[in-house]
This record gives C-alpha cells, structure tokens and sequence, in this order.
C-alpha cells in the first residue's frame, strides 16, 4: 500500500469523486441500454414485461443533446442539485423530490462500488507507475471497470450482457494488452501469455458454448471473457480469474441448493462472477501466484 502523503491524498480523493460520477453515469446507462433492449425486442415479437416496458420507454424518446435523468415513475426532469452523486440520494432519503416514490439502492450502490473500485485499483496496482504505457494501462483498467460495473448489473438483473457495452470492453482490453506487448521485453512470450489468457477466459467457453448448443452458457460471457482476457494479459491472471470465479460461484449457489432456494436447472448469471474474479486477479493476482510458488516445496 502506497505511504498516505498529501499528494497521496489529493490522488485518492480524486479517484473518490470521478469514480462516483463514473458509477452515476453506469447507473444511468443501465436503465436506458435496457429501454432500448426493450424496444427492440417488442419489436422483433419477443415477449415483454408491459408495465416496464411503458416504465423505461420514455428513456429512448431523447437525442444526445437534450438526454435528461428523469424519474422513472413521473418523469420528474432531474436538476443539477439531484444529480450530486450519492449526496443527492442521501439528502431526498432515496425518494423522488416530486412524486416521493423510492429511487431504489442500485443507483448508489454502482456510485459507491465503481469508486471503491477506483481507489482498491490505485491502492493495490501491482505494476510501477515509472513510465507514461504503464500510468495508460492503469487508465484503461479503471475506464474498463466503468464498463464491467454496467455489464455486472444488468446480467445480474437481466441475465444478459450487451454487445455495445462487451465491444467496448473488448477495445480497451485491446489497447491494455498492446501496451503491455510494447513494454515487455519478451515479446513472443507476451504474445503466448496474452492468448493463453484469452484462451482460458473466453475461448474455452466457446467450446463449452458449442458443445452445448448454447445451453450451458450464453455468447454474451464468451464476449466478456475475450474482453477480461486482453485486460489480464496474462495466462496464469486469467487462471486465477477462472478459479476465484468458480469458487466464488460454488460458495453462492450451494447452500442456496441445499435451501432450496436453487434448482439444478436454474439459472445462475456465470457474468458477474468472471467479473469479480477477474478484479481479484488483476490487483491480487500477482501476490497470490507468488505466495503460491513460494510454498511449493
């Protein structure tokens, strides 16, 4: 952990307020990539949900100019002093100032968990900071968080994971493993270990996903498995990923059927649990790997 000095503070501070506006944005853009989701899907004779389809239908009637936050309820347009990331939730008790009805914890809840992100990023980045490719891969690290807590939320929802979002994870996972092929010094080696990563957070889905006709898993997880795997970089990371997010997953979903509460065919979003292990990799990766290696005989 890096000695608390006053620029240690001015930075962490900072990560504190862009990351909440960052996780205000990705909360906003949740609802309105489902509005949209929802509208092409009625459109294309899919069954939908009437009342949340008339809810969030609002959502896709703005352009990019005069897109407001409003009330899902009302349609109340949000000011400025509503719009203060977490503050303003906490001052209105979590209720619409015109109609009162709750706002819900998801807002808040990706406000705080996507600066929390931010500052754990910063605060345990395994890598130097000595050169600008490096700072750059700690950029796209956080900018690709903003994407994975979107991604986190609506699979977790919606079980579903959308393609513009996993697009863009994919590209900034690009640009974060061609600064760290430009950086290394074993260049060959890096391009192997780069694509052993893809291979084991994606790549073994797709022939989990072929085998099975898609029954076993969605190609939306194949897509953000290929994103996580450039961001990793590494095979052995990726490795780390994959275990934490089965073990993650088994430690969930047991005791939920051993209760009851889960059925063998039920269905569990595998999305939220590769993001997680895949960030437990990425700033805890490295640590465990050498503490592995240090008690082998």
């Amino acid at each position: 952990m890096k000695h608390m000095h006053i620029d240690s503070i001015v930075i962490y501070l900072t990560l504190v307020l862009v990351g909440l506006v960052l996780g205000s944005f990705a909360g906003a853009s949740v609802w309105r990539l489902r509005a949209r989701q929802l509208v092409q899907d009625k459109s294309s004779g899919e069954h939908v949900d009437h009342d949340e389809y008339a809810r969030l239908n609002k959502l896709t009637k703005s352009t990019l100019v005069n897109d407001r936050s409003q009330c899902l309820h009302c349609s109340y347009t949000l000011k400025w002093y509503d719009l203060i990331p977490l503050f303003s939730w906490m001052n209105l008790r979590g209720r619409c100032r015109k109609c009162r009805k709750p706002i819900g914890f998801m807002e808040p809840l990706i406000e705080v968990g996507v600066a929390a992100f931010f500052v754990l990023s910063y605060m345990y980045w395994p890598y130097p900071l000595n050169d600008a490719l490096e700072v750059a891969r700690l950029i796209l690290w956080l900018i690709a968080g903003v994407g994975l807590a979107i991604l986190f939320v609506y699979d977790t929802k919606w079980y579903l994971l959308p393609d513009k979002v996993n697009f863009a994870v994919i590209g900034i996972g690009a640009l974060s493993a061609l600064s760290v092929f430009i950086n290394s010094h074993d260049k060959p080696g890096t391009i192997i270990s780069i694509l052993g990563s893809v291979f084991i957070l994606s790549g073994i889905y797709l022939i989990l996903y072929i085998y099975s006709k898609g029954k076993w898993i969605g190609f939306g997880d194949i897509k953000l498995g290929l994103g996580l795997g450039l961001l990793l970089a590494d095979w052995e990371l990726a490795f780390v990923a994959l275990f934490a997010a089965n073990l993650i997953g088994c430690i969930l979903v047991l005791p939920a059927m051993v209760m009851g509460k889960l059925k063998r065919n039920s269905h569990v979003p595998f999305g939220p649990l590769l993001i997680i292990g895949s960030v437990i990799a990425g700033l805890a990766g490295v640590y465990l790997l050498s503490s592995y290696s240090f008690y082998l005989p």
